[in-house]
């Protein structure tokens, strides 16, 4: 008989059927299904986003991650007339290059110029490291005239005007990322204000989601992957204001995995801005989270790994398989969790 190993990836995999992954965001973000997931009970249960508040303890110290995603998928002609992509992945450090993902890869040239519109044209650099050099450094005025939202893969469709609103969450500030923070795609502006009438207080904190969120982990063995770095940040006094709720026996709520690596990060790494290329898997010891809201993740995913690490093996294959069989909506724009 075969030992269960944390480890192995086969245990992170699961059939999902496609009719559930949602394509669409719904109109009222607050009334996603939200599965409450007990930990001390080993129970699940079940309820809408807008309830969250009384799953929450008194007096809550709830962190978002106020990442704001870029439109960053530019779309063009050739000089040749063919059509080409360039997804933006990475600014570096001179201001006028980035790392990118381009489409197709194989008949663009290095040296090729393609002309976005008539102020803003970019040249390939160096087609093996896939970097482009923008002919100007302010192109985020443009990115939010032609750029595209760049919807996750398992979204089969092309972006629309909503999602320019819906895949943004409503308290989003600073521009960086290439994926959004989909725990937070639920809030409302008027659910925050009667979290903050209900006495829990706020904070933000950033991590820029880059497009290798997405990849699947491939080695057998989970510790062997090597994980994406991003980049985050969390103010001083925001962390220190975590700190002292702690200990005064606050409750510290991770609104997604991305607010939850940033805390958990800053612990670890004993920083408070940098990369981070932490990687939760089970056996992991969370040291700032008591309770994460997070949505439902990909099979293979190293988001998957770090429910599993939070909420227990048996427990969150028990809800996974609970959320399919009660026909819940999955990934980005899908519904959410809550473990307590």
């Amino acid at each position: 008989m075969k030992t269960f190993n944390s480890f192995d990836l086969a245990q992170y995999n699961f059939e999902l059927p496609s009719e559930l992954i949602a394509q669409y965001p719904l109109t009222n973000r607050a009334q996603a299904k939200m599965m409450v997931v007990d930990r001390e009970r080993q129970m699940v249960s079940h309820d809408i986003f807008a309830n969250i508040d009384q799953y929450l303890p008194p007096e809550s110290m709830i962190v978002l991650n106020d990442s704001k995603v870029v439109p960053a998928r530019l779309l063009a002609k050739r000089a040749s007339g063919g059509e080409v992509e360039i997804f933006l992945l990475k600014k570096l450090a001179d201001g006028f290059s980035y790392e990118v993902l381009m489409r197709p890869l194989k008949r663009l040239k290095e040296g090729e110029v393609i002309h976005f519109n008539d102020e803003l044209n970019v040249e390939i650099i160096d087609k093996e490291k896939r970097i482009v050099r923008f002919n100007r450094q302010d192109i985020n005025k443009f990115l939010y005239k032609i750029g595209h939202i760049p919807l996750p893969p398992y979204i089969r469709r092309a972006d629309e005007g909503m999602d320019h609103e819906y895949y943004q969450t409503v308290y989003a500030q600073h521009e960086g990322s290439v994926a959004s923070p989909t725990a937070g795609l639920h809030f409302t502006q008027e659910l925050l204000k009667e979290l903050q009438q209900s006495k829990h207080e706020f904070e933000n904190v950033t991590l820029h989601i880059n497009y290798a969120t997405f990849k699947s982990v491939e080695v057998e063995d989970i510790r062997k992957h090597p994980m994406h770095t991003e980049e985050f940040r969390i103010a001083e006094n925001t962390y220190q204001n975590i700190i002292n709720a702690r200990k005064h026996g606050r409750k510290v709520i991770a609104v997604g995995t991305t607010s939850c690596r940033v805390l958990e990060s800053a612990a670890n790494l004993k920083k408070l801005t940098g990369e981070t290329n932490l990687f939760i898997y089970p056996g992991y010891t969370f040291r700032m989270v008591d309770i994460l809201v997070t949505n439902f993740h990909q099979p293979l995913s190293t988001l998957l790994m770090l429910v599993h690490a939070f909420g227990g093996r048996e427990l969150m294959k028990h809800a996974y398989q609970e959320a399919i069989d009660q026909k819940y909506r999955f990934f980005s724009y899908g519904d959410g969790m809550i473990i307590i």
